[in-house]
């Protein structure tokens, strides 16, 4: 199939900010591997970092924005840092340049295949089930 621009008139730039995800994201399996949780701190993490990957943000602040518990941010970014996605050190974040390969660490049964999140409120609605 050959790609065409459906709307020239929108075509996405980027301008005043940064925020890059690979696509060996979704094809090295990285995506699949993430829970909800994981897979919303990890996206607004590269929302709100710079070109190198750092962010300030404080985990209150990335509690309010995001709607999650405390305790919900520190499990995600504790397995995010078990798979090589993330560093942080108080107060700093930064998002790594994907590791060759992903750590699957989800079992089936903690997260049903079933489930999808197209968007951050999706994701929410997920970890409230």
């Amino acid at each position: 199939m050959k790609k065409r621009i459906l709307d020239r008139r929108r075509i996405r730039s980027i301008q005043g900010g940064f925020a890059f995800i690979p696509h060996r994201f979704l094809t090295g399996g990285f995506l699949s591997s993430l829970e909800p949780s994981q897979l919303l701190v990890y996206l607004f993490l590269i929302l709100v970092s710079d070109a190198k990957g750092l962010s300030f943000y404080s985990d209150n602040s990335i509690c309010r924005l995001l709607g999650i518990p405390k305790q919900v941010l520190i499990a995600a970014r504790d397995a995010l840092i078990d798979r090589d996605l993330i560093v942080y050190r108080t107060p700093l974040y930064q998002v790594l340049e994907l590791p060759r390969t992903t750590k699957q660490t989800r079992t089936e049964s903690s997260y049903p295949s079933t489930a999808s999140a197209s968007s951050f409120s999706d994701l929410h609605r997920l970890l409230e089930d």
